[in-house]
C-alpha cells in the first residue's frame, strides 16, 4: 500500500494520515477547508494535539504528505468525516460519507480497499457500499451476509479509539479493530494499518466493529453518568463528592470516575444515541446515561445562578463572573459539543454581570459569544467576584482563585 487517501483532516484525519506519511506511504489528505488545506500544506496544523505538527512537518517537507481539495486515485481511501445528528431527535446524519462516496467512486480500481473510520451506527459501512455501487455498476462490492466471496473492492470499517492529546501515541500503540465486509476484506485492510500500527489488530466484521466503538463510549458514559447523577445527590445531602468518591474507591473492586459538568466531544456524547437511536426499546441504561449527561450543564447553570444572585444580593451590582475553561476537557482545544460551551452561552444571556472567559487553547470566540470577552489566565486580578471552574487546563493548576467554585 504505497499510495493512501484520506477524507477528512480534522482531530483524527490529519493524525492518521500523518502516521502513514510518517512511516513512508505517499498520502494525499481531502478536505473542503480550505484554510485547513492550506496550512497543513505550509507544514503546519490547524488544530491542538501534541507533537503533531512536527511530524506533518517533516512528512510535509519529504513530500510525503499533501493535502488537497480533491482526491486522487490510491491503493487505498480512508474516510474520517464527522457524522452529526440530524435535528433534535438523535438520527445520524449519514450524508458527510454519502458526498465522499459520490467523489469517491469515480477513482476505484479493481484492488483498491476502502476503509471507514467515521464512527457510525451499525449499518453504516453496508449503505456507504450501496451509494459507491450506484457510481460504479462496473465493479463488483463485498457483500455482508456473503463474507467468504471475492469483489473487485474491499471495504472494511476501522475506528480509531485514541484519547484526545495523546492520538499520537495511541494511533500507533493502541489496539485496532478491523471489521471487513468479508474475510479478505478484513485482510486488505489489516494491510494497511500494519505500515504504523504497533498494537494488534482485531478480525471481525463491519456490523461488529460498528458496534464496538459505540460500545465503548457508551459504556463509559454509563459510569460517567454514575459519576454525575452522585455528584448532584452529594450536593443535595451537603456532602463533599470528591471525598466521598476517593474514599469509595478504596474498595478493591470500585473505581468511581470523577464527576464534571457534563460530557462533550464527538465521541461519547454523541455515539451512545447512535444505538439509542436504531434499539429505542431496548437501550433503556444507555439512554438514561445519556439523559443525565445531557442535563447536567442545567444543573451547573443553576448552581452558578445562584451564587450570582447571592452576590448581587450582597450590593454587587454587576458581578465580574469568571468561567475557566470551554474546551470539552482537558488541554485540548475542541469544542465540539462541549458541556462548558452550553454553560457559558446560557450565563452569557444575563446583562447583569460582566462575564469573562479563559480558555488557553483557542485565540477567538465561537460566534454566540462573541459579545463575551477572552482573556489568559494571568489577566485575572481582585477585581473578579467569582469564579467557576468548568474545565481544569493545567494552565490553571496552582493559582489561588477569587470565591472559587469547582464542577471538576
Amino acid at each position: 500500500m504505497e499510495n493512501i487517501c484520506v477524507f477528512g483532516l480534522g482531530y483524527i484525519g490529519l493524525p492518521t494520515a500523518a502516521m502513514f506519511a510518517h512511516h513512508g506511504a505517499n498520502v494525499i489528505g481531502v478536505d473542503v477547508n480550505q484554510h485547513a488545506v492550506d496550512t497543513i500544506n505550509q507544514g503546519k496544523i490547524h488544530i491542538v494535539e501534541p507533537g503533531l505538527e512536527a511530524i506533518v512537518k517533516q512528512a510535509v517537507d519529504n513530500g510525503k504528505l499533501k493535502a488537497s481539495l480533491t482526491p486522487v486515485h490510491s491503493d487505498a481511501y480512508l474516510i474520517a468525516v464527522p457524522t452529526p445528528f440530524k435535528g433534535n431527535d438523535h438520527e445520524p446524519d449519514l450524508s458527510y460519507i454519502h458526498a465522499v462516496s459520490k467523489a469517491l467512486a469515480p477513482l476505484l480500481e479493481k484492488g483498491d480497499v476502502v476503509i471507514l473510520e467515521s464512527t457510525s451506527p451499525v449499518g453504516a459501512t453496508e449503505k456507504m457500499v450501496e451509494w459507491l455501487a450506484e457510481e460504479r455498476s462496473d465493479l463488483t462490492f463485498p457483500k455482508y451476509h456473503e463474507p467468504e466471496n471475492e469483489a473487485d473492492i474491499f471495504v472494511a470499517y476501522c475506528p480509531e479509539r485514541v484519547l484526545p492529546g495523546k492520538v499520537v501515541e495511541e494511533l500507533i500503540s493502541n489496539d485496532r479493530i478491523i471489521g471487513g465486509m468479508t474475510k479478505e476484506s478484513t485482510k486488505k485492510a489489516q494491510e494497511v494499518y500494519r505500515i504504523f500500527v504497533e498494537g494488534e489488530l482485531l478480525e471481525t466484521n463491519s456490523r461488529t466493529a460498528e458496534m464496538a466503538k459505540l460500545t465503548e463510549n457508551a459504556s463509559r458514559d454509563v459510569s460517567i453518568a454514575f459519576a454525575n447523577e452522585l455528584s448532584i445527590i452529594s450536593d443535595k445531602l451537603d456532602i463533599n463528592v470528591w471525598e466521598l468518591i476517593e474514599l469509595a474507591n478504596h474498595h478493591p473492586r470500585v473505581n468511581i470516575l470523577q464527576p464534571g459538568a457534563g460530557v462533550g466531544g464527538h465521541c461519547i456524547a454523541v455515539d451512545p444515541w447512535f444505538i439509542v437511536n436504531q434499539n429505542p426499546e431496548e437501550a433503556r441504561i444507555i439512554r438514561a446515561a445519556r439523559e443525565i449527561n445531557d442535563s447536567k450543564p442545567k444543573w451547573v447553570i443553576e448552581k452558578i445562578d445562584t451564587e450570582i444572585n447571592r452576590l448581587k444580593s450582597e450590593g454587587f451590582r454587576k458581578p465580574r463572573v469568571v468561567l475557566l475553561g470551554l474546551a470539552f476537557k482537558p488541554d485540548i482545544d475542541d469544542l465540539r459539543e462541549s458541556p462548558a460551551i452550553e454553560v457559558a452561552q446560557q450565563i452569557a444571556i444575563r446583562d447583569d454581570i460582566e462575564l469573562m472567559l479563559v480558555e488557553p487553547n483557542i485565540t477567538k470566540l465561537p460566534p454566540d459569544l462573541q459579545k463575551c470577552k477572552l482573556i489568559s489566565v494571568e489577566d485575572l486580578d481582585s477585581t473578579v467576584n467569582c469564579t467557576f471552574m468548568l474545565v481544569k487546563h493545567k494552565e490553571f493548576n496552582g493559582r489561588n482563585y477569587i470565591n472559587l467554585h469547582s464542577f471538576v
